[in-house]
């Protein structure tokens, strides 16, 4: 057992004192504001929204093709504050092309949009534009000497660093160039890496791409390492995380074009300037993506790739189609130009796995560590803080003269949730199958999970339950009663069909669609007569409806489900072995059982610190965009509160004020209504679209009495604390996901035992409730917030290892929780991918498992300080390891491999699959409400309505 785990990641040395660099500094000014301004205003649709200039795509052909530029501000303006950060002046005969190239480009992306000729009154003023572009590009701001402190940061009043608001892109960018000038040789022949600039960031890609032989193909990957800053509550230094995996590429295509949704592409590119060095020091980000208006493959807007033919008429550049249809030619190099695709799942498949093993990783660490110095140092390695590191779970390995005796234990626990669950009421299940053999998987793995014999088959007389009808199975034991009614999907499981009106929103047609599909769904769908009840749906995966966008009808039945009484599980029609399939069958019905709540966390192991009486609770965020499920986009709070005690999980109904079973809740959240978007002045309505303005997007419980969402949402945080203070209550929330409506638990805005909303002042947790308890996690959340990490035992051996770990400080918050390797994905820690030895040839192939490193502060507890001031010093103070190591306990479940959060925070984030708004008709005014539309007159089920075809809009009629 290790007993230290080191993390990747640095922060300033205080030895070595501020990280000075003399760079020089180009202001966009106001001349040039103005008249890219200008242009701006002229070329883009007006909508009503803020202008602000699109400088994403100028940034990075800066970047890529102006030698000497280290950086560049994300939100150039005429304040006078820096736009571009260089190692050297980059001569105007360099820069002004670019920016000269770039303005023309804003107009020929107009042109692409327009579809009728423009006048000549509209041509001139554009010539007029661009000759004013011309004449300021022509005397550009000069460059200025400026000493930047790469490490500029304060200190908050909770203990805080907060870095300059410039650190965020320039640290990480000098970071990455000062990596990429060295090679990485701890693993033999040279691995040579480049700079991609990211937002929030920089990576590092070994280039060229190493090869990997298997089925008469080859593959290609890279090592990628992730740089970004980031701060941990109550640190006082910033941090430096640079996180390495593995870049794969994509060298043949298995989609076709109208199903490239966005696919990021890196190009090595020669520089055009005759003067300077032969290759840009980066690789150029673009997108590829298809576009349904112009029918074809092209590069999306902010991609420097459509201007390279303007600077550079000598060299042939990969056109969007050209490269789409040859990506590994252009991988391998055309005429000195390079362009890799980056692979993601939906490009087909890649014989090369993800992940590094934590020896290459180690290794990689190591070549940073010594890179970065003295300027940086690493974090000082973490150990255990506790022994105690998993509950009571059952044994894993069953004594060798009772090999099911744990497996028995599993079921009549399982058994035992369900029941007090149920309460006496039957289950009502309707299994919904496409194949035989998931059906009659589906049959198999309920008893078996709870401990029953096979159960009793009762013909319903359709079809004399063979396999074109329908079967009832039942058991009834043990304050236990379940009925299975198995049939065959039929229409239900059909893809949605959109109506075919194109005036209205994709989200209005999505609505029409699902409203149909709910009107099917209740002709062939009963409700429970007397108890719970449960939809089991077979359909296909997300593949077999990739081709036409929304036709998954997954959300549709849910909701559909929802509104008969029912909670919905689904299934995918079997494509694996037999095994697999009954896997499959198995994970279905714990999932079923999870729906219910028939589940309860295991008994701690922390230690009389915790209260015998506690309950949890967690707060979770449900955020949807205009490219959510329903392509309608809300935000919804949800909270579920666990008391193991009673074995009892309930959410908050918001809408009544009271607890209800979790069960209950997700159908009440599933059958929530929907609201119409705003009209004026939030936005304009054209044509049945809306257009809002970012104060003023329809989110359900929305602001009220004129004020912004979050504060309705702290509001609802408010009047859900004071709900725990009957009793003593842990609270769980998410830093990364909460702080969207709470902005005050940004990292910055912490205190040891406090609690703040909006402007107010910071209030002691005691406030909220005597014995209330409050532990924020974070893990990556997409940005690398948390480092990664590998456990060693300071003698070169390294791997993972589960447990609870911290500094050696007494009154240290901040905690990590790993959780080992499942068993199904254990491989020899000393496998090499990047350059595989001769025991290991096949180690590309192979898909590396890292556990989740999950932040852990115990931002509210009884401390000395806090009981002081509450005025109860007699009580014994609270240790935050100990309530460190009990959510970390939370994560473990005998049913479940290690969870990525507690499990009630787990509970509450699955919760929001229910939230599934749809889009409602934008209020008509009172003109045009005389005049209905066409498709408002016609009775529901004739053509052109929600209920077209006679099915529900699913086109199966």
């Amino acid at each position: 057992m290790y007993g230290t785990i080191r993390t990747a990641a640095y922060e300033p040395d205080p030895a070595h004192g501020p990280l000075l660099e003399s760079l020089h500094v180009m202001r966009l000014g106001t001349e040039l504001h103005t008249a890219l301004t200008r242009l701006h205003d002229h070329a883009r649709h007006h909508d009503g929204r803020p202008a602000r200039l699109p400088v994403r795509q100028l940034n990075s052909l800066l970047r890529a093709l102006a030698p000497g530029v280290v950086a560049t501000a994300r939100n150039a303006d005429a304040a006078g504050r820096p736009w571009l950060y260089g190692s050297e002046p980059v001569p105007a005969e360099v820069v002004g092309p670019l920016v000269a190239t770039w303005a023309a480009g804003l107009l020929r992306a107009r042109g692409d949009d327009d579809t009728e000729d423009d006048d000549a009154d509209t041509l001139d003023r554009e010539d007029r534009l661009l000759d004013q572009v011309d004449t300021v590009v022509a005397d550009l701001p000069s460059w200025e000497s400026e000493e930047v402190d790469l490490t500029e940061a304060t200190v908050s009043p909770g203990g805080t660093a907060e870095p300059a608001q410039r650190v965020f892109g320039l640290l990480p960018e000098w970071v990455a160039h000062r990596l990429a000038a060295r090679p990485f040789d701890a693993l033999g022949p040279d691995i040579r890496f480049r700079v991609a600039s990211r937002e929030g960031g920089a990576e590092l890609v070994s280039w060229p791409p190493r090869a990997h032989e298997h089925n008469k193909r080859t593959w290609y990957y890279s090592a990628l390492l992730t740089i970004a800053v980031h701060t941990v509550p109550f640190a006082a230094r910033p941090r430096v995380h640079v996180s390495t995996s593995i870049r794969r590429w994509a060298t043949s295509l298995a989609i076709a074009p109208r199903d490239l949704r966005g696919s990021t592409v890196l190009l090595d590119l020669p520089l055009p300037w005759p003067d300077g060095p032969g290759r840009a020091r980066r690789l150029v980000e673009n997108t590829l993506a298809y576009d349904r208006a112009r029918g074809r493959v092209v590069w999306r807007r902010h991609s420097p790739a459509i201007l390279l033919p303007d600077l550079d008429i000598v060299r042939r550049y990969p056109g969007a189609a050209d490269l789409f249809s040859a990506p590994g030619t252009w991988l391998a190099g055309r005429d000195g130009i390079a362009a890799g695709i980056v692979y993601s799942p939906v490009l087909g498949p890649h014989s090369v796995g993800p992940g590094l093993m934590p020896r290459e990783r180690s290794l990689l660490d190591a070549w940073v560590e010594e890179g970065l110095r003295p300027m940086l140092r690493r974090v000082p390695d973490l150990g255990r803080v506790t022994r105690r590191n998993t509950p009571s779970l059952l044994p894993r390995t069953a004594p060798a003269d009772q090999p099911e005796a744990r497996e028995a234990a599993l079921c009549l626990g399982r058994r035992s949730a369900l029941a007090k669950v149920l309460d006496g009421a039957p289950l009502d299940v309707e299994l919904l199958w496409q194949t035989p053999e998931t059906r009659d998987a589906l049959i198999a793995a309920l008893p078996a999970l709870i401990g029953l014999p096979p159960g009793r088959r009762v013909d319903d007389g359709e079809g004399g339950g063979g396999d074109g009808g329908g079967a009832t199975w039942r058991w009834q034991t043990d304050g236990i009663d379940i009925r299975v009614r198995a049939r065959p999907a039929g229409r239900l499981a059909d893809p949605l069909r959109l109506p075919g009106d194109r005036g209205r929103s994709r989200a209005l047609r999505l609505a029409d669609a699902v409203t149909g599909r709910c009107d099917l769904v209740s002709r062939e769908l009963t409700e429970p007569a007397d108890g719970l009840g449960v939809a089991l749906v077979e359909i296909r995966g997300k593949e077999g409806f990739r081709k036409v966008p929304d036709s998954d009808p997954k959300h549709a039945l849910r909701i559909a489900c929802a509104h008969r009484g029912r909670l919905s599980q689904f299934i995918t029609v079997p494509t694996e072995a037999e095994e697999a399939l009954a896997h499959r069958a198995r994970w279905a019905w714990l999932d079923v059982l999870r729906q219910l709540g028939a589940l309860s966390p295991p008994a701690h192991r922390v230690g009389a610190g915790i209260p015998g009486d506690l309950q949890y609770a967690a707060l979770w965020l449900v955020r949807h965009t205009r490219k959510g499920p329903t392509r309608c986009p809300v935000r919804r709070l949800v909270a579920v509160r666990v008391r193991p005690g009673d074995g009892t999980v309930h959410g908050w109904d918001a809408e009544r004020a009271e607890w209800v079973p979790y069960h209950r809740l997700l159908r009440l959240l599933a059958a929530e209504k929907t609201q119409a978007p705003p009209a004026a002045p939030g936005g304009t309505a054209t044509g049945g679209r809306i257009r809002e303005t970012a104060a003023e997007r329809p989110w359900p419980y929305e602001a009220t009495a004129g004020r912004p969402w979050p504060y309705e949402a702290e509001r609802q945080i408010r009047t859900l604390l004071y709900q725990f203070r009957d009793r003593p209550t842990l609270l769980l929330a998410d830093l990364g996901n909460l702080r969207q409506c709470w902005p005050r638990l940004r990292n910055g805005a912490l205190a040891r035992d406090m609690l703040g909303f909006g402007a107010d002042r910071d209030q002691r947790l005691a406030v909220y409730g005597p014995d209330l308890r409050l532990v924020l996690t974070r893990d990556g959340n997409g940005r690398e917030e948390v480092p990664e990490w590998y456990a060693h035992d300071g003698t070169g051996k390294v791997g993972f290892s589960q447990g609870v770990w911290g500094p050696a400080e007494p009154d240290n918050r901040v905690f990590a929780s790993t959780t080992d390797v499942p068993h199904t994905a254990t491989l020899p820690k000393g496998l090499m991918k990047l350059v595989p030895v001769a025991p290991h040839r096949t180690a590309p192939r192979k898909t590396a498992w890292n556990p989740v490193y999950l932040e852990l502060t115990v931002l509210g507890c009884l401390s000395e300080k806090a009981l002081a001031d509450a005025g109860r010093p007699e009580e014994p103070a609270d240790s935050p390891a100990e309530w460190a190591t009990l959510a970390h306990q939370l994560r473990l479940h005998d049913d479940y491999p290690p969870l990525s959060r507690p499990l009630p925070l787990h509970l509450a984030r699955l919760a929001g699959e229910y939230v599934l708004p749809l889009a409602a008709p934008a209020p008509r005014s009172a003109a045009s409400a005389s005049q209905p539309a066409a498709s408002a007159s016609q009775p529901a089920g004739s053509a052109g309505s929600a209920g077209s075809a006679g099915s529900g809009g699913d086109g199966s009629g």
